[in-house]
């Protein structure tokens, strides 16, 4: 199964989402991320909040829609946006696409305990998003 995350700065969401989905569902799919405008880096909250349950984004990046490989746009399966407040971006793609809504929790108005309950919180909702999601497609 070929799986696309999409969110704006490909920072947290996506990220986080990538990590999850490699996790529980294992070897033999290509699960990728990007986002519509890159930031440039994962956010260090999201490594963070991935370490505490034992799983490592340290080796993703973050990147654009741009950098994708034509060869999996062409075979991609889903398309899943995460986005809430931003305007998500669209890939013209035949894969099914999901938008599974969650606010960007790299919010700049947090203080460090509300920083890092917003990213857990994420990858809560994130994780029961993909539970259901592997009983759907799987």
């Amino acid at each position: 199964m070929n799986i696309l995350f999409l969110c704006v700065a490909n920072s947290a969401r996506s990220q986080m989402a990538v990590g999850l989905a490699k996790s529980m569902l294992g070897q033999g799919h290509n699960i990728q991320s990007a986002g519509s405008i890159p930031s440039g880096e994962i956010h260090p909250n999201a490594v963070i909040a991935m370490d505490e349950i034992g799983i490592d984004i340290r080796d993703q990046f973050s990147k654009s829609t741009d950098d994708l490989d034509k060869d999996f746009i062409d075979n991609l399966d889903f398309a899943i946006t995460l986005c809430a407040e931003e305007v998500c971006p669209v890939l013209p793609t035949k894969a099914k696409s999901l938008h599974w809504m969650n606010e960007d929790p790299a919010n700049s108005s947090y203080n460090k305990k509300q920083l890092s309950a917003s990213f857990s919180l994420t990858r809560e909702n994130l994780y029961k998003l993909l539970k259901k999601f592997i009983i759907e497609n799987t």
